[in-house]
């Protein structure tokens, strides 16, 4: 015989949808041969989840070496743990001087490898690494701190990497617009070595930690690095 919902049923449904519930399937199942209507319902909530407005990476308090290297990303009052430049923190940032720099920076895209997993989940622009890929990070160079296709004669960085670090990578807009000689480059967030080592001026995460946040990370969420 035909499925066909009872009366409360539909009344269920009606009232569902004008508080925006999805409603899932409600049977009506007969219960010991007797002809006693047993119903099931299950609601699902429709929550999208919004961009973040704000984020917060400061220096963990601790020792004069431990405080500088290691530090916080704060997530609506939630702190998850990252590792920072070797040499902490810094507002004048300098070319090779493996400080993470102070201010505030957005995400412009990210890069991951698909060989090492899934497409992240997020509202940023998204490209697979190639073995050739490369970052520029030869000051006087008109490429300095963009992307270049290997071999480049210039100095750079190697987006395919071994250690699994740049398997996923945020680029922030730190020295974009202007770009300034000698003022840093290839500022990413990306995985962070064993027991969050230092970097040299990128902010590294646990990889779940990081795709996590790519989840709610837009091109307006403010990052600050304080």
């Amino acid at each position: 015989m035909p499925y066909a919902p009872s009366r409360q049923a539909k009344r269920i449904r009606q009232a569902s949808r004008t508080r925006g519930t999805k409603v899932l399937p409600v049977r009506d199942v007969i219960v010991n041969g007797n002809g006693v209507k047993k119903k099931t319902l299950r609601t699902e909530s429709h929550r999208k989840s919004h961009s973040l407005s704000r984020l917060r990476v400061a220096m963990r308090p601790g020792g004069p070496l431990q405080g500088r290297q290691r530090g916080w990303l704060i997530v609506e009052g939630r702190p998850i743990p990252v590792a920072l430049g070797r040499s902490g923190i810094r507002a004048d940032k300098r070319e090779g001087d493996g400080a993470t720099p102070k201010g505030v920076w957005h995400a412009r895209e990210v890069r991951y490898r698909a060989d090492h997993g899934p497409r992240p989940v997020t509202r940023l622009p998204v490209f697979r690494i190639k073995p050739d890929d490369g970052w520029c990070d030869a000051p006087r160079h008109g490429r300095y701190n963009r992307p270049v296709t290997r071999p480049f004669p210039a100095s750079h960085e190697e987006m395919w990497r071994a250690d699994g670090l740049y398997d996923l990578v945020v680029v922030l807009d730190h020295n974009s617009r202007p770009r300034r000689a000698h003022r840093g480059s290839a500022v990413f967030l990306h995985i962070a070595r064993g027991a969050f080592q230092p970097t040299a001026g990128c902010v590294a995460f646990r990889p779940s930690d990081l795709r996590r946040l790519l989840a709610r990370l837009g091109p307006r969420t403010a990052i600050e690095i304080v």
